[in-house]
């Protein structure tokens, strides 16, 4: 059975669009003004320059806008004209996935708090990672978990033994 469009109107859903890089804010005010329903997460985090500190909002997921639109192909076709939106993220080629709208609701009362947001990254148990940041730059091990903290565990093979440190999601990288 095939629904009509205005039966589809009033049911939209949140998508999440990939935007060129630093282009979050531009993509987000080109959607408001043609009337869409976006939402870019924010986080303020203060910014350190050699003479100064600012106070700065960063998006939380770097790359990506939250757009409410209904599903039908005409209103995709017109986010993605608008100025520095790529694509919408699809798990099915060319089929835009629709988020959870529990998940988009928690995260707008997440910011709303006011309370200290941290950023982590989706990372399961097991997953090879590089650090990125301090003494062990570019040092590769494997992800693992003890308790409640992250532990970078370097296997050496030949020997049957192993070496872990703790380490700040912060600072690693998936391989």
């Amino acid at each position: 059975m095939v629904q009509d469009r205005s039966a589809i109107a009033t049911n939209p859903n949140w998508y999440a669009v990939y935007v060129k890089s630093r282009h979050e804010f531009v993509a987000f005010c080109e959607l408001q003004r043609k009337g869409v329903e976006a939402f870019l997460p924010l986080v303020k985090r203060i910014s350190h320059w050699k003479d100064r500190r600012k106070l700065i909002e960063y998006p939380i997921f770097p790359g990506y806008v939250f757009v409410q639109v209904p599903p039908y192909p005409g209103a995709f076709l017109d986010v993605l004209k608008t100025r520095g939106v790529v694509a919408f993220i699809a798990l099915e080629p060319g089929k835009p996935t629709p988020a959870a709208p529990e998940e988009i609701a928690s995260l707008r009362l997440l910011i709303e708090s006011g309370k200290d947001i941290d950023i982590y990254p989706h990372f399961k148990e097991g997953t090879r990672i590089r650090v990125k940041n301090g003494p062990l730059k570019y040092a590769e091990g494997v992800l693992t978990k003890r308790e409640n903290e992250y532990l970078f565990v370097v296997n050496i093979e030949l020997l049957g033994r192993s070496v872990a440190v703790k380490v700040s999601v912060h600072d690693i990288e998936s391989v």
